[in-house]
């Protein structure tokens, strides 16, 4: 069978239809009540990055419920954690500042999307507000919100991905066979076994 590929937005609206009423309303500007507090409970998010030619990045960050800093109710910060230095979305903003984030909280099936403009900032009086476990971060991503809105929980419900007896974790190889295998490394997997072992969660706020 050939394919048929979608090439514009008449097609798109022919096959999907149009948007529903209550998709188009929810879409705000700024910060709510609400937001404020999803964003406290929340310990988890991803955001979504592309520099000046189109190449994506989605980088997780994740810590302690509430690492989220309100600023106001049109920004909010997002501390920076000890990793692995690719900083690749960090380097995305630098060339395009537009950022597209979603924030979860576990067993929730809703999530709160923010699209914005960000920057990062090295040094602000909030800083100090940002100290996880003795460690202050080096930076963080400051987003401007031009828009938020809370997004359905189909895509979770579909995917069961809260219910345990859903999860297939242990159909795969470990981490560091999965190094091992897709990447040239000198260490052993025993050595990989042990580098992600216990160990590796005393380094989390490691500098």
């Amino acid at each position: 069978m050939s394919w048929a590929e979608i090439g514009s937005e008449a097609e798109l609206r022919e096959l999907l239809g149009e948007v529903m009423p209550r998709a188009v309303t929810k879409e705000r500007v700024r910060l709510h009540e609400r937001d404020v507090e999803w964003l406290a409970a929340t310990p988890f998010c991803l955001i979504a990055t592309s520099d000046e030619a189109g190449n994506c990045d989605v980088s997780p960050k994740g810590d302690p419920a509430g690492f989220v800093h309100v600023i106001d109710d049109t920004t909010i910060a997002i501390p920076d954690r000890p990793g692995n230095r690719r900083a690749d979305g960090f380097l995305n903003i630098l060339k395009n500042p537009h950022v597209g984030l979603i924030f979860l909280i576990p067993g929730r099936n809703e999530t709160l999307r923010i699209n914005g403009r960000a920057r990062l900032v090295r040094e602000a009086p909030f800083f100090d507000q940002l100290i996880v476990k003795g460690h202050r971060p080096h930076l963080a991503l400051v987003v401007e919100i031009e828009q938020i809105f809370f997004h359905c929980a189909k895509a979770f419900l579909r995917s069961s991905l809260w219910k345990p007896d859903s999860w297939g974790a242990d159909t795969l190889p470990s981490h560091a066979r999965l190094v091992k295998d897709v990447q040239k490394v000198e260490e052993s997997v025993e050595e990989l076994e042990s580098y992600y072992g216990d160990a590796y969660t005393k380094r989390l706020y490691a500098t």
